[in-house]
């Protein structure tokens, strides 16, 4: 394979760009179900789902490449191994690419909806915000709700609107859930990279407050976000189909387990920690479809 080419595969970080697809699929496919939409033919439904999805992706890998091209220092003394820092890929092209990846994700989003155009634009604001300048990143706290706020919140009102009403209770709730889990859940990135962000003037809670203190703050958000769900399901603004959700309160205590121990994953480039709660974010999301599914035939 072209170097270049290779380069560019490495610069959007493929396996990260599965999740949105996958997860934003069947959050639509859970809306639509929801709605009470059954007049709408399957094949209406693929050539929605698919432009729909790509969007996320195309978001994901415009983030991803932005993100390597603004944080070339810290990425040469943590990531060496990326294509900007080794070279094949410079800072200008990683940009450009980025740039070219957010306008086609606007374009694409047109087909939709407009009200899936606007939830993918604000995404794009957070996303360029995060790695350009004001640069969120640099500042503690803010960085972490920056991430939380278009990848959790944002990206599911997103995706249930591609069938559904996204200001309904469910979609909220969920998105609030998954914001909350988020804020917590995205300091496991920064274990890696504590050093490198230091030196760089970004302040994270990893390099301000040590692990263990940040694996503590991690926890309260990740597990409370579970946590929430009961009283919401009290409150009526959940079904209470949706209490198994509630559970997955489990593996909080794993992920804080994890951070504590510090562990790489020798499969991927950050810590154990990040994997967990990067799958268990995908399982909470995923999960919703067969349980709205098998409420809606009950």
């Amino acid at each position: 394979m072209n170097k270049k080419l290779r380069g560019i595969i490495e610069l959007l970080r493929p396996f990260t760009l599965l999740a949105p697809i996958i997860v934003s699929s069947s959050v639509m496919i859970a809306s639509l179900i929801y709605s009470g939409k059954a007049d709408i033919s399957f094949l209406t439904i693929v050539v929605t789902v698919i432009p729909a999805s790509i969007c996320f992706a195309l978001l994901n890998g415009a983030s991803n490449a932005l993100n390597q091209a603004t944080d070339f220092k810290e990425d040469k003394l943590s990531k060496p191994y990326r294509p900007v820092p080794k070279g094949v890929i410079t800072q200008k092209e990683a940009q450009n690419i980025s740039f070219v990846l957010f306008i086609f994700a606007m374009l694409l989003s047109l087909t939709i909806n407009m009200t899936f155009s606007l939830f993918v634009l604000a995404i794009a604001f957070f996303s360029i915000t995060y790695s350009l300048p004001p640069r969120i990143k640099k500042f503690l706290f803010l960085n972490q709700l920056w991430v939380a706020i278009p990848r959790g919140f944002l990206g599911i009102l997103g995706s249930w609107s591609v069938f559904g009403n996204p200001f309904q209770n469910p979609p909220l709730a969920i998105g609030c859930i998954a914001a909350i889990f988020l804020f917590g859940g995205t300091s496991t990135k920064d274990i890696l990279d504590a050093e490198a962000d230091k030196r760089a003037g970004t302040k994270t809670l990893v390099n301000v407050l040590g692990v263990k203190k940040t694996a503590l703050i991690s926890f309260v958000f990740m597990s409370s976000a579970f946590a929430l769900i009961i009283p919401l399901i009290m409150l009526n603004i959940l079904e209470a189909y949706l209490f198994p959700l509630a559970l997955l309160v489990v593996f909080s205590f794993l992920i804080f387990w994890l951070m504590i121990h510090n562990r790489k994953n020798e499969k991927r480039e950050n810590t154990s920690s990040w994997t967990l709660m990067y799958a268990t974010y995908m399982t909470y999301l995923l999960l919703f479809l067969p349980l709205i599914y098998f409420e809606s035939i009950a």
